[in-house]
């Protein structure tokens, strides 16, 4: 009783708030008679010590279960949270859907009325309509869509697409978007997937056609941007689609906020029931596979039944030796009362709440190797089962960690974790493809929200930087997480395949579609190689395949420049005089010289006279520019499928310049003109066309021979200064 006591006196004395340790060894040591009290105060600490760790580990033990309670109800309760916050949502769209079908029933009546009415009918709203039921509702969504458009001239296949409803309408007036002047009055009609655009037709106001049928935009296609009021740019938006822009006014200020915002919300309906579609998508999908997987459980299980032999079968323990079922006879019964065991399937539901995905993967990975060839023993088929629905669900979470509506921040690494647990599964192919389509998206995204700027090859440069540099990160980060599984491989060329058509799909829109002068298409091109070749580092080669997903936009560039050319040379033929060049200054010569010598040609020099006199026409030397130009831009864009129509090119830009002075000889009556032209056919032979094929086997590494027999066909084999004839 008096060690109890002391225990307890002793406890207290350690536990009051203002306990100094220092303070009390010092008394300690004072009071003490010597080494036997000190040992024997130590060992009374302790015991104390010892007896307080044995109640903590009693509590923790205690509370333990509490705690795989609590986690398991915040694991529901979330779910719960989730179906009702998206049931919540859809809720929402429904009585926002019925509030604008509502109010397009009623501009419908007063739009019938008359045009005058449009306007007014447009910004009604009907409290007697909001009571219908939603197929009522969707009916009279429809009902209301026909008489409209059957009023447009030239869109009936507008009313053919299922599920398509009036939103909003009304009367506008088009301006031009430079000086803001009025350009026609029109109607627009706002549907849940597009925008129309009609022009009222004059005269027509009885007819059952009042209006014609202009442009129709994808919701998506397009951008709405207020136009803030300025002199007579009053009550105006813009609706912005790439490369065009059109300026529409409302009648007042209520009416452009009506539009701006209708259209807004339109817009984000769209997007929201996009959303909804893939979510439900998804969720299909895994409820097939889920179902999909139980049907091949059950299969399996009643296979093993049909497999169990039964007690009068004469080869009883041969079938059993067979099947696998029994326990060989030198393998110990497994203890399946261990409490790891027992608590492994809630252990799993907390680590799955926590998020802990590692942790339950080691779990799984420690039962699986206990369990390793007892399949036949009692309660093992039982425990196994159990622990099944555990890893669905674990694997249905690891899932959604790499669906693509997830946050796409974190570049590649981000999904390491997810994809590294899903292999472990034994699910690398599902984890591969979740990972591929995780980094289509983010590649998607990043093309979508770069940022047009007003020079083409600075967008360029950021678009490659961003594509490439992606491409890149994914293909180390794949080469990382897959490395024990060649046979994802040849999903990531595919995907690399396809991303590269995404990027050259965006290339082309902002460099061919804006008709960019050649010199800055070649020099687009070339840097989307550049940044091509740095994926060899990685021993990925993606050249071939952006060289053919380019070369009819690059084939169609080529023809539309030699086509400039050509029509330039042929007007500038058209007014030809034979006239030496005077440059007027010195250094509009020194210029003339330098860009000659630039292009090859070097020895110019002999061509200059006094002053700042060029002994060439002018017809001539501009032709041999644009020709030095349209060649070297060539031999940027130059690859083995565009060899042929760099070479027909420039024989028919050759040709024309060849063809005119030869009829030039022929025609000129003039003795020093035509000793004039021949000084230009000499340039044109002996200098210019030597440069253009040496600079073209330079380039392609192959001789130009079809250039050389142009030239050495229609060379000029006589020229008489007395004669009005010459011969080719």
């Amino acid at each position: 009783m008096a060690v109890a006591d002391g225990g307890s006196r002793l406890r207290r004395q350690l536990e009051a708030v203002r306990f100094e340790p220092a303070l009390y060894v010092k008394q300690l040591s004072q009071q003490s008679d010597g080494d036997r009290d000190l040992q024997e105060h130590r060992h009374k600490i302790q015991s104390l010590a010892d007896e307080t760790a044995q109640n903590l580990k009693k509590n923790v033990y205690k509370n333990y279960r509490q705690f795989i309670e609590t986690a398991r109800e915040i694991s529901y309760l979330e779910s719960e949270m989730y179906q009702l916050s998206h049931i919540l949502t859809e809720q929402k769209g429904i009585m926002d859907g019925l509030t604008q079908m509502l109010l397009a029933a009623d501009r419908e009546q007063q739009l019938q009325a008359g045009p005058s009415s449009a306007s007014a009918a447009d910004r009604a709203s009907t409290k007697s309509e909001a009571f219908l039921l939603p197929r009522e509702a969707e009916e009279h969504k429809q009902r209301t869509l026909t008489p409209l458009l059957e009023k447009v001239e030239g869109c009936q296949d507008l009313l053919q697409a299922p599920g398509r409803y009036l939103v909003y309408n009304g009367d506008l007036l088009e301006c031009d978007p430079e000086s803001a002047a009025q350009l026609q009055r029109v109607h627009a009609f706002l549907m849940n997937d597009c925008f129309l655009v009609a022009a009222w037709l004059p005269g027509r106001r009885g007819a059952a056609l009042r209006y014609r049928f202009d442009a129709v935009y994808q919701l998506d296609s397009f951008a709405v941007v207020n136009v803030k009021d300025a002199g007579p740019m009053r009550d105006m938006f813009k609706v912005l689609m790439f490369p065009d822009t059109r300026v529409f006014q409302a009648e007042n200020a209520k009416v452009k906020k009506e539009w701006l915002e209708i259209l807004e919300q339109t817009k984000k309906n769209k997007a929201l029931g996009e959303r909804r579609e893939l979510e439900k998508a998804e969720a299909l999908r895994l409820a097939a596979a889920e179902q999909e997987q139980q049907r091949l459980q059950q299969e399996e299980e009643q296979r093993r039944r049909r497999a169990l032999p039964s007690g009068t079968n004469p080869f009883e323990e041969e079938e059993r030796g067979v099947a696998g079922d029994e326990p060989r006879a030198d393998l110990q019964p497994l203890d399946l009362g261990l409490d790891w065991i027992q608590e492994l399937p809630e252990d799993l539901d907390v680590c799955i709440a926590q998020r802990d995905f590692e942790g339950a993967v080691d779990l799984l990975d420690k039962l699986s190797a206990y369990l390793s060839g007892a399949d036949g023993q009692p309660g093992v088929r039982q425990l196994r089962s159990r622990v099944e629905q555990r890893i669905r669900r674990l694997t249905g979470v690891l899932v959604y960690e790499l669906s693509p509506g997830r946050s796409l921040r974190g570049g590649p690494r981000a999904t390491r974790r997810a994809v590294s647990q899903l292999i472990r599964l034994g699910q690398s192919t599902k984890a591969c493809d979740l990972f591929l389509k995780n980094r289509a998206a983010a590649v998607h995204t990043a093309i979508r929200q770069l940022r047009i700027e007003g020079a083409t090859l600075l967008y360029i440069h950021k678009l490659c930087n961003i594509f490439f540099t992606g491409l890149l990160d994914t293909a180390r980060e794949f080469e990382m997480d897959f490395a024990g599984d060649s046979g994802c491989y040849s999903a990531f060329v595919v995907w690399s395949r396809s991303s590269t058509s995404l990027f050259v799909d965006a290339f082309s829109k902002q460099v061919f579609d804006s008709k960019e002068s050649l010199s800055t298409t070649a020099e687009c091109v070339e840097v989307a190689k550049e940044h091509c070749n740095k994926l060899s580092e990685i021993g990925l080669d993606l050249t071939f395949t952006l060289q053919a997903l380019l070369v009819k936009d690059i084939k169609a560039a080529l023809h539309c420049y030699k086509d400039i050319i050509m029509e330039a040379t042929k007007h500038r033929n058209s007014e030809e005089m034979w006239r030496k060049m005077n440059l007027m200054t010195p250094e509009a010569l020194t210029k003339l010289k330098d860009e000659m010598k630039s292009s090859g040609i070097t020895n110019f020099d002999q061509y200059t006279g006094d002053d700042c006199w060029v002994n060439l026409s002018y017809t001539i030397v501009a032709f041999t520019k644009q020709l030095m130009a349209f060649l070297e831009e060539g031999l940027k864009l130059y690859f083995p499928e565009l060899h042929m129509v760099l070479l027909e090119s420039l024989q028919e830009i050759i040709l024309v310049a060849v063809q005119h002075v030869d009829y030039s000889l022929r025609c000129e009556q003039d003795p020093e003109k035509k000793v004039f032209i021949h000084d230009n056919v000499s340039f044109l032979y002996e200098t210019v066309l030597p440069v253009v094929e040496r600079r073209f086997e330079e380039g392609v590494g192959t001789p130009a021979k079809q250039l050389q027999d142009l030239r050495n066909g229609s060379r000029i084999i006589r020229v008489n200064p007395e004669s009005t004839n010459s011969f080719v």
